[in-house]
C-alpha cells in the first residue's frame, strides 16, 4: 500500500520478544480492522536473535532493522520508516493493550499532535509495575518534568503514546537510550505542539526473562535529561538563590560582626561564606546563559524569543565593562587593605576588619575576572555558526576575481 494511503503505523521497538511479539501484533491488526483504519504494524528490530523478526511477519507485521542500538534509537529508526500519517508506539511486550487505541486515534484526528497514555488514570494491574517505579521513580521524574517544562503530561515516562509522525520528526530528536521518551515530551511541549492526555491500562508483561529497562541506570538517564535540557533549574534558579543570599549576607557584616543571640554571632567566617556564595550563584548563572545559548542555538532546545533578547543585551562588550567595574572595585578593596596594613607599620594586623578588606577584594577580582571569561567563552559559541553563514555565501559573491588582477608575488 502506497505511504500516502496510510492513516496510522503502530510501531513496536523489539529486542528479543519472540514470546510475546505473535501476541502484541495480532491485537494490533485486529484494531486497526475493527475500527476500518489503513494501517500498518511496524517492528523496529534491534537485533533480535531468537526469531522475532520472522515471528512479525508471519503475524502480518512489516519489520525494519534498526542497526543503532538502544530503545530511542530503535523507536528513532521506525518513526522514520513509518508510512503512516499518525504513529502510535508501544513496548511489544503486551503491558499495553494494543486492542484499544480508540482514545488514541480520536485524539489525533482533533488535532493533537503528541498524545500521551496516562497509566496512572487508566489503571496498574497488580505486578504490572514495580513499587519503586509506581511509588517514587515515575511520580518524581514526571513531578520534575511538569516543574521544569510546564508539561501537561501526568505520566511523564508511559510507553504507549500516538503523535504526528512529521511533527514528532521536526523535533529532530537526538537520544538513543531509553530517556528518547522524555526527550520527545520535553521536546514537543517546548516547541508548542499540542498535548493531549487518555487514560490507559498496564499489565504484567508476557515475558518469561526480565524486562531491559534498569531502574536506577535509566532512571538517572532520565533525571539527567530533564536537567541538562533545563539549564534554568540546572544553573539559573539555584544560581540566583546563592548570589541573594551571598549578597543578604555580605550586606549584613559588611560594617563589622552582627549579634544574632547573647550566644551567637556572625562575623568574619560567616563573612567569607557569603563571598562563596556569590561566587558560585554568578558561575552558575554564567553557566545557566552559555549552556542555554549553546543548547538552543545547536538544536538541542527549540529557541526562546525571550531568550533571544537577553542575549542581544548581553553583548560581549557590555558585560567587559560590568567585568572591569567590578576588577577596579577589587582593586580599590586591596589598596584600602593595604592602607590598614600601613597604618600598623606593616605589624599585626586585626584579623575582623582587614580579612573582610581582603574578602572584598578576592571575591569583586574573581567575580570580574569570571565574568570576563564567560563572556568570552559564550561569544566563541557563535564562531561556528557564523563560518556557516560565511559559508552559506556562494564563492562568487565574494571570491570574484577580475580577469585584469595581477597575481601577486610570493
Amino acid at each position: 500500500m502506497a505511504e500516502a494511503e496510510l492513516e496510522l503505523t503502530i510501531l513496536m521497538p523489539c529486542l528479543n520478544e519472540a514470546e510475546t511479539l505473535a501476541t502484541c501484533v495480532g491485537k494490533a491488526r485486529g484494531f486497526l480492522d475493527r475500527a476500518g483504519i489503513s494501517g500498518e504494524v511496524l517492528i523496529a528490530d534491534n537485533g533480535s536473535t531468537d526469531g522475532s523478526r520472522e515471528i512479525a511477519e508471519a503475524a502480518g507485521a512489516r519489520v525494519v532493522e534498526i542497526r543503532e542500538k538502544g530503545y530511542g534509537a530503535a523507536l528513532g529508526g521506525g518513526i522514520a520508516a513509518a508510512r503512516g500519517k499518525y504513529v502510535i508506539m508501544g513496548d511489544a511486550d503486551d503491558s499495553y493493550d494494543f486492542a484499544k487505541l480508540d482514545r488514541f486515534v480520536e485524539e489525533l484526528r482533533k488535532g493533537s499532535q503528541l498524545v500521551m497514555g496516562n497509566r496512572f488514570k487508566g489503571g496498574i494491574a497488580p505486578g504490572a509495575m514495580p513499587w519503586h517505579h509506581k511509588y517514587i521513580g515515575n511520580p518524581v521524574l514526571s513531578f520534575l518534568g511538569k516543574l521544569f517544562f510546564r508539561t501537561k503530561a501526568s505520566d511523564f515516562h508511559c510507553g504507549l503514546r500516538g503523535f504526528d509522525r512529521v511533527a514528532i520528526l521536526g523535533l529532530n530528536p537526538r537520544t538513543t537510550g531509553m530517556e528518547f521518551a522524555s526527550e520527545m515530551l520535553v521536546k514537543a511541549t517546548l516547541s508548542g505542539l499540542r498535548v493531549t492526555e487518555v487514560p490507559t491500562t498496564l499489565s504484567p508483561d508476557g515475558r518469561s526473562r526480565p524486562p531491559h529497562l534498569r531502574s536506577f541506570r535509566d532512571g538517572w538517564r532520565h533525571l539527567r535529561f530533564l536537567l541538562l535540557f533545563s539549564p534554568k533549574w540546572l544553573f539559573l534558579y539555584p544560581g540566583y538563590a546563592l548570589l541573594a543570599l551571598g549578597l543578604f549576607l555580605g550586606a549584613l557584616l559588611f560594617r563589622g560582626p552582627v549579634k544574632i543571640s547573647p550566644t551567637i554571632e556572625l562575623d568574619i567566617h560567616t563573612f567569607l561564606m557569603a563571598a562563596m556564595f556569590i561566587l558560585v550563584g554568578l558561575q552558575a548563572v554564567s553557566f545557566a546563559v552559555i549552556g542555554r545559548r549553546f543548547a538552543s542555538q545547536y538544536g538541542f532546545i527549540p529557541r526562546s524569543e525571550t531568550f533571544d533578547d537577553v542575549l542581544e543585551a548581553l553583548t560581549l562588550e557590555r558585560v567587559l565593562i560590568v567585568a572591569v567595574v567590578l576588577i577596579a572595585i577589587g582593586v580599590g578593596a586591596l589598596v584600602w587593605g593595604l592602607m590598614q596594613w600601613a597604618d600598623r607599620d606593616f605589624g599585626m594586623l586585626n584579623p575582623s576588619t582587614t580579612m573582610r578588606a581582603m574578602i572584598i577584594a578576592v571575591t569583586t577580582l574573581v567575580a570580574g575576572l569570571q565574568l570576563a571569561m564567560s563572556a568570552f567563552m559564550s561569544s566563541m559559541i557563535n564562531i561556528p555558526l557564523l563560518e556557516r553563514r560565511v559559508a552559506a555565501v556562494p564563492p562568487e559573491d565574494f571570491m570574484v576575481r577580475r580577469a585584469t588582477d595581477k597575481p601577486r608575488k610570493h
